[in-house]
């Protein structure tokens, strides 16, 4: 079965262009010009990847984004405008995994998504040996990537879940912002260290009791980020 693909944008000669070299890859494509039209095609079908445009009708592309949230994790990769480091931030506030900025090459939109949807295969074929992790009230089901605090299931991103998944199986070890970035997101990310602080800020809002006093998710000041055992 090919990927599916759902890519929104109001400018249908940008979808056309994105949605032809998709297909070219034998890609699924659906399309939505509109923010309500991207939040229907995403309540009836669960996609590999959303390409999301910041600025649409009717929701932006954060408000879309951040109702996704509300149902699924797939992997969501922001458009944005060029050079407005306030629309990338935000929307990975708003929970998306990834970012693009306009104008941008077609290979480059191509390669984000094969980059996703690569880790994500990884993940769903990888045989851990600790399918779940309990720690301390925290509970990590692996092979169904959920996640669970004092037995109620909390929505991470995909992100998240691999910043998650990643702490947890080595405790203790603390990894610098650059090797999160690096390690989670790849060496090819053109992202800077800011996305790691972002993504982490919101795990700990997710699984901490107390954010700003964790028990999980640690800093270690100068240095980088452990989960403490």
């Amino acid at each position: 079965m090919g990927k599916k693909v759902l890519v929104v944008d109001d400018e249908k000669l940008i979808v056309k262009g994105i949605r032809f070299s998709l297909e070219q890859d034998g890609m699924e494509v659906d399309t939505a010009y509109d923010g309500e039209e991207a939040l229907e095609a995403a309540k009836k079908t669960e996609y590999d990847v959303v390409l999301l445009d910041v600025m649409l009708p009717k929701l932006t592309g954060f408000e879309v984004c951040q109702q996704i949230r509300e149902f699924s994790s797939m992997p969501i990769i922001m458009l944005t405008a060029k050079g407005d480091d306030m629309d990338k931030i935000l929307g990975l506030e708003y929970g998306a995994d990834d970012y693009i900025t306009k104008p941008f090459n077609i290979l480059e939109v191509k390669a984000r998504i094969k980059a996703i949807m690569r880790r994500s295969a990884k993940k769903n074929s990888s045989a851990d040996s600790a399918k779940v992790i309990v720690h301390d009230g925290l509970k990590i089901d692996c092979e169904s990537r959920r996640v669970y605090v004092n037995n109620k299931e909390v929505n991470l991103t995909a992100k998240e879940f691999d910043l998650l998944e990643l702490l947890i199986f080595n405790p203790n070890k603390v990894y610098s912002r650059e090797n999160l970035l690096n390690t989670v997101w790849g060496y090819d990310y053109p992202g800077d260290v800011r996305t790691v602080d972002v993504h982490i800020r919101r795990l700990r809002e997710k699984i901490e009791d107390n954010p700003s006093d964790p028990k999980y998710i640690h800093t270690k000041w100068g240095v980088g980020y452990f989960f403490q055992d």
